[in-house]
Formats: structure tokens, C-alpha cells, sequence
């Protein structure tokens, strides 16, 4: 009697969630959301108020391609985040199964209320206190409610764009090739190293929250759990889970 096929390890959701096609196509609706909320809020006055990895890489878009390259910016994320999720698509042959997106949406939103609660309670432990949530009361009454959604949403695709694709990702080449680190010390260095900067940057330019022990410690915490999600899972399931994790935060703070 003829046995009963059982699916191959590398076919489950685990595997194939974390697999560019899944995860890049997975980012793709939250990156048009931040665009549409974004073009909303600014009513299409050039960059008006953003997220500031965005800001970031659209200002270093305008210095190489000039007036062209903010404009540009958003779509050229787009279609590079599609064109390698059809790569991927091609070289393994494979389908799309739908049902993984909703899947994905709902690991994205239990590690993202989980990810509030741990982060908290660990900062929490180092400074023996309960540290503020996110840096920004100060601006919550002087700042609209779909501004800071669209920032929330904008955090979790170009913070993740900026802090783990092209920081982590490059750090951790640079353990393995330039310091002949194995993956165990390469990974740690490059989640750690991730995480201060991440957290240094909400601290820099003129719309930077003044530097305080508590919300960097708090962005310190919570750069190691994003870097750590990030090199685990991937690009897709870490942008969703920062944005929800802000959104929920937003939420907890107006109610």
C-alpha cells in the first residue's frame, strides 16, 4: 500500500514565510499604505512630514539624482522589494499560497503586542522603572493622529530598510569576511551594533527627541528584538511587526 506523501520541511510556512517571495510581497501593502497616508498628510508638498529613515534615504536620493530622486524614491523601493520576490518566485518554481499572508499578519501582530510587553518589562528591570513608551509624548497633543499612524506604518518599512537590511545585513558581512567571525559571534555583533545605532538615530536632527537613559534604553531593548527578528524571519514579517508594534503603542497612549 502506497504511502502517504509528507510535506517536505523546506515547504512549511516557517520556511517558505521567510522566503524573499513571501516576505517582500508581505511588505509591499504596508509600503503603499505609508505612501497614500503620506500624500495625504502632506498633500504632495515635496517630502513635508516623514519617517526619518525615509527622509534619510530620500535626501541622499535628491543629492545623486536631484529633483528626480525623491519622487522616485518610493516606487524604486516598490519594484526592487517585487522584482526580487519574482526572482525568487522563478527559481524555486513554486506557487503562491494566499493563505500564508494572513498567516504572516497574524505572527506579525502577536509578536508585535508581545514584543510591548517584554521590552517594556525588561527595560523596566534595568532601570529599576517604568521608562516612557516611545520618546514622543511630548508632541502627542501638537501632533495629529493620521500623522503619527503614517510615521508608525513608515517605521516599520524604511527603519527596517535602513537599521536591519543595509546596517544588520552589513554588519554582519562585515564579521564574517573582514573579521573571520563564525555566524554565532558575526550575529550577535552585528544585532547589538544594529540596535545602538537604531536607537541613536531617533536622538539626531532638529525633529530628534531630546536624549534621555529611559526611551534609549527602551529603543536599545527594542532594536535587539527587531535585529533579532530580523535575522531569524526576515525582511516582511520584522517591517510588520515594528509598524504594529507602533501602532499599538500610539493606541495605548491615546486611550
Amino acid at each position: 500500500m502506497p504511502s502517504t506523501p509528507q510535506a517536505s520541511p523546506r515547504q512549511s510556512y516557517w520556511n517558505l514565510s521567510r522566503s524573499p517571495r513571501y516576505s517582500l510581497t508581505f511588505a509591499l501593502p504596508l509600503l503603499a499604505m505609508y505612501e497614500v497616508l503620506a500624500l495625504a498628510v502632506n498633500q504632495g508638498e515635496g517630502l513635508g512630514i516623514r519617517n526619518g529613515a525615509d527622509v534619510l534615504l530620500r535626501t541622499v536620493a535628491a543629492t545623486i539624482f536631484g529633483a528626480w530622486g525623491p519622487p522616485l524614491f518610493g516606487a524604486a523601493v516598490a519594484l526592487i522589494l517585487l522584482a526580487l520576490a519574482v526572482r525568487d518566485s522563478r527559481r524555486s518554481g513554486a506557487g503562491i499560497r494566499p493563505r500564508f499572508y494572513v498567516l504572516m499578519l497574524l505572527e506579525s501582530a502577536v509578536l508585535a503586542l508581545a514584543f510591548g510587553v517584554i521590552v517594556g518589562l525588561i527595560t523596566a528591570q534595568l532601570l529599576n522603572a517604568f521608562p516612557l513608551a516611545i520618546g514622543q509624548a511630548k508632541d502627542a497633543a501638537a501632533t495629529s493622529w493620521p500623522v503619527m499612524l503614517m510615521v508608525s506604518l513608515g517605521a516599520g518599512v524604511y527603519e527596517e530598510l535602513v537599521f536591519r537590511v543595509l546596517l544588520v545585513s552589513g554588519l554582519l558581512f562585515v564579521a564574517r569576511t573582514l573579521f573571520g567571525w563564525g555566524n554565532a559571534a558575526a550575529t550577535t555583533f552585528a544585532v547589538i551594533a544594529g540596535a545602538l545605532v537604531f536607537s541613536a538615530f531617533h536622538y539626531i536632527g532638529a525633529y530628534g527627541d531630546p536624549l534621555e537613559l529611559p526611551s534609549f534604553m527602551f529603543r536599545t531593548v527594542a532594536g535587539l528584538a527587531f535585529s533579532g527578528l530580523y535575522v531569524t524571519s526576515g525582511f516582511g514579517i520584522t517591517a510588520w511587526t515594528h509598524a504594529l508594534y507602533d501602532v499599538f503603542l500610539l493606541v495605548a497612549r491615546g486611550s
